[in-house]
């Protein structure tokens, strides 16, 4: 495995194109692909048997399930105590799944059938379905992996875990809660969206010594995130600097009984480094914002008019925490989408301008699904049904950069998508996302290129929420990040 091979994500048509690129054109035959499938499993297995584990593999009709055949017979090689349950008819596997089942019982293995309930083992190994699963588990198989789940036993899924897309993240009806994955070729999108990290737990990844040239026509669906970006775009300070080196962030927002999202996004903005960081806000809150936080500058707005010399010195604007959609509201929001600032705009500035569409290529949005469902008029169950292709339709439709917000939040720019795979349950809690939009003004306060600034604010912000949650994400609150934010941008 290469570290540029662990930060790409593939879809199930190009690891297909992969495979058969290595068969056809590299000369690797294809049950050896599958052999090194099974020796890369046995070998993360390993690590945590004993001499007298015990294992139940339970396979499937496909070439997922001549994997666990494979698995089986190296297991049993190796002394262990292996059940293997198949849950179709194995006199009719085909290709290189029948050859691995002839070796399998060649190699003095049985072949049990399921009587309604799993005998008991240490360990299971799902093999049933791998990639191309697009229907929901039924029937016995659905009854399985009910019972999988049900178990308390350490589970290892080949490939992805069954019942999981490997391309979105859903799950079909039901999937299996896997602690580990193995999965081979490439990382897969679906194991990081949405409910893939539950059902995959640890993963693992093998390239099967696949060479690089196999890969060559395959352009990665996504990139992940990685920390090594921050330090990148965010070096040393020189000694000889000053606050007029690292931006004026303007923060518009806290409509009137709403000071506290505007001021966390203010606050984390303060935080990630900008030299000054305003605040225009509702005028019964201009008092109150900068007494709990000294350092920051509140300004109450009651017209347009009065946002004219704050403009004017802002390197960039946050707009949108506690704005509310009121007319105070719509008056801020008509003057701020005219500026050509650049722009993070969050929260109700997007219901705004889910009414009033318009395209900027000097912003960054950042919509929670929810949000992304009204920017493009859909519901939110279609925004996560297919997280990649809704932020695609949000950049077509608005320009800039999008940040679509949840598990495995999506940076896209127009041309290549970045997913974070950092961050915790405990983010879902009010007032993240406006110490995000806090974070990436700042950055792009310090001028980062906007991609960079969406990047970097985005695994600033995952980091800082897994730091401060640590082993306990329930309860977390937003404002436990901003004394943890320094850590990540130094």
């Amino acid at each position: 495995m290469t570290n540029d091979l662990s930060q790409h994500l593939y879809n199930a048509t190009q690891i297909r194109a992969i495979e058969k690129e290595a068969i056809e054109h590299l000369g690797i035959p294809s049950y050896e692909l599958m052999t090194r499938a099974g020796e890369a499993v046995v070998k993360f297995l390993r690590e945590d048997l004993l001499p007298d584990s015990s294992l139940l593999i339970l396979c499937g009709p496909g070439n997922n399930g001549g994997d666990g055949f494979v698995v089986a017979r190296l297991l049993h090689q190796a002394n262990y105590a292996v059940t293997l349950i198949c849950l179709t008819d194995s006199g009719l596997l085909k290709g290189d799944a029948a050859h691995a089942r002839d070796d399998w019982l060649k190699a003095g293995g049985k072949i049990d059938h399921y009587s309604g309930q799993l005998p008991t083992a240490d360990f299971i190994i799902d093999a049933l379905f791998g990639i191309g699963l697009t229907r929901p588990l039924e029937g016995k198989f659905q009854q399985v992996v009910e019972q999988v789940n049900a178990s308390g036993k350490p589970v290892l899924a080949i490939d992805i875990p069954s019942g999981l897309c490997s391309e979105t993240g859903t799950v079909h009806g039901v999937a299996v809660r896997a602690d580990k994955t193995v999965t081979f070729i490439g990382l897969k999108a679906g194991q990081f969206l949405l409910d893939g990290p539950d059902c995959c737990g640890e993963l693992l990844l093998d390239d099967l010594a696949v060479p690089h040239t196999a890969y060559a026509d395959q352009s990665p669906v996504a990139h992940l995130l990685d920390e090594s970006e921050i330090p990148a775009h965010l070096p040393p300070r020189a000694r000889n600097c000053h606050k007029g080196d690292f931006g004026h962030v303007l923060v518009i927002g806290g409509g009137k009984g709403m000071p506290g999202a505007v001021r966390m996004a203010a606050e984390a903005a303060a935080r990630c480094g900008a030299g000054l960081v305003s605040v225009a806000t509702h005028p019964q809150h201009a008092q109150s914002i900068p007494a709990a936080c000294p350092v920051l500058m509140a300004h109450g707005i009651s017209d347009s008019s009065q946002l004219q010399a704050l403009l004017k010195k802002a390197t960039t604007l946050a707009f949108g925490p506690g704005l509310g959609q009121d007319k105070w509201a719509k008056m801020l929001f008509a003057r701020i989408m005219e500026s050509e600032k650049p722009r993070v705009v969050d929260a109700d500035a997007l219901n705004l301008l889910a009414e009033n569409p318009q395209q900027s290529d000097q912003q960054i949005i950042t919509p929670h699904p929810g949000e992304a469902g009204r920017l493009l008029g859909v519901s939110t169950a279609e925004i996560q049904h297919d997280r990649m292709l809704a932020v695609k339709k949000l950049q077509q439709k608005y320009g800039g950069i999008v940040v679509l917000k949840g598990q495995g939040t999506l940076v896209f720019d127009g041309h290549e998508i970045w997913l974070c795979p950092f961050g915790n349950p405990g983010m879902a809690s009010g007032g993240m996302g406006d110490v995000l939009t806090g974070i990436i003004a700042a950055l792009l306060a310090q001028r980062l290129p906007f991609l960079a600034a969406a990047k970097c604010g985005v695994l600033i912000h995952a980091l800082a929420a897994d730091k401060a949650a640590a082993t306990q994400p329930r309860g977390l609150l937003a404002t436990d990040l901003i004394s943890v934010l320094r850590e990540f941008i130094n």
